[in-house]
């Protein structure tokens, strides 16, 4: 390599250190999880990893390694037989299987819209949505987060065929979309709804089956994005839709069509999981009962710097790097594993400590937390 290539990172990096946002990878052992998306405790589940394990010993058939992409020698009857699972599972017509959450988002959004239309998104939208977009020849605006007279707005000078792309719980607020306005709004002016679910996928409604289906949205959507790395405690994600979107998918998708297909360990660990979903109502019950014990136990002030969250995200304006990075200092000294989350992640001065609350978390942790905050 080039002296002048390494000069240019090492000075990218130096750059980040000199702005307090250096990112690196740790692993931290003893404390109590308050930061991963495990929100039903899934990932952890004794009950869960046995029948993974079942289901892998009734497959000997199947090989280790999925050996290529689906449409080469990566496809299945096991993938196939998931994927109506899915659809069935959430209302859809069809649904098509993807390696993560970000191919799934970034698959959609790069090859589905062209040029001549136009893409509307809640500025808060996750960056694999708004890397889609970047790659797709459409134009683009964003609208003021969950502001529909706004979103109306861009509706109305919109040219071509019309895209609107929200998440249902937002990965780093933890609010909702209005989806039932939303969802008119793009009735109204013709416009193909798209929804990422990836933090409502397991947690909301009846059996996890997402915010959409809690609202009856579900047959008003172009798309639904649900993930499998979160509060199912997989890998993968799923696009749910009609047939002729699958089929759009497989032959105009890059990540799909260019992407070794996801092992059959991971189909089945998925499959287990949503079969499960519906056995752990106790769990989402426990959830939601924590949600609330965590608010009332915050002290006024912290309940002001509180974005107002009804989901497991529960995030706290601190703002500036230095203050959020020593303010999760004193929270990590305490036994608690509450990450801060800095600029460029999010806007400036909405720097934030982001909890998670999961299922598996005691009342008595969930307190200590919240008193803990409201001292610092």
């Amino acid at each position: 390599m080039s002296n002048s290539i390494q000069q240019y990172i090492h000075s990218k990096i130096e750059e980040r250190r000199a702005e307090n946002n250096f990112r690196s990878l740790k692993i931290k052992k003893g404390l109590i999880d308050f930061c991963s998306n495990d929100y039903l405790g899934f990932a952890r589940d004794n009950e869960l990893k046995k029948r993974v394990e079942d289901e892998l010993s009734a497959h000997p058939e199947l090989p280790l390694g999925s050996t290529g992409s689906r449409l080469l020698s990566g496809n299945s009857e096991y993938a196939e037989q998931l994927e109506a699972f899915l659809a069935n599972f959430h209302q859809s017509e069809t649904a098509l299987i993807f390696n993560s959450g970000f191919d799934a988002n970034y698959g959609l959004l790069s090859c589905l819209p062209y040029k001549g239309d136009t893409v509307i998104y809640d500025e808060l939208v996750h960056a694999s949505i708004h890397d889609g977009i970047k790659k797709s020849k459409a134009s683009s605006t964003p609208f003021a987060h969950n502001n529909t007279s706004e979103l109306e707005q861009r509706l109305n000078f919109a040219t071509g065929l019309k895209y609107v792309v929200v998440e249902s719980v937002y990965s780093m607020d933890g609010d909702f979309a209005p989806l039932t306005e939303i969802a008119a709004l793009c009735k109204k002016h013709n416009a193909g709804l798209i929804v990422d679910e990836a933090h409502a996928t397991g947690v909301f409604d009846n059996r996890g089956e997402g915010r959409v289906q809690q609202l009856g949205l579900a047959h008003q959507c172009l798309a639904r994005i649900h993930t499998f790395g979160k509060a199912l405690g997989a890998h993968g994600a799923v696009i749910l839709g009609s047939k002729d979107l699958k089929n759009f998918l497989i032959n105009y998708c890059r990540p799909f069509i260019f992407s070794t297909a996801l092992p059959f360990a991971s189909l089945a660990n998925i499959k287990c999981a949503y079969q499960y979903l519906p056995l752990v109502n106790k769990n989402r019950e426990k959830l939601f009962h924590l949600i609330q014990l965590f608010k009332e136990n915050l002290s006024p002030i912290d309940k002001f710097k509180l974005i107002n969250s009804d989901s497991p995200i529960q995030s706290i304006i601190v703002s500036g790097n230095g203050d959020v990075k020593n303010f999760a200092a004193q929270i990590e000294a305490a036994g608690f594993d509450a990450r801060p989350i800095l600029y460029p992640t999010v806007a400036r001065g909405k720097e934030r400590i982001r909890i998670c609350l999961h299922s598996f978390n005691t009342e008595e942790e969930v307190i200590r937390l919240a008193k803990l905050i409201s001292t610092l």
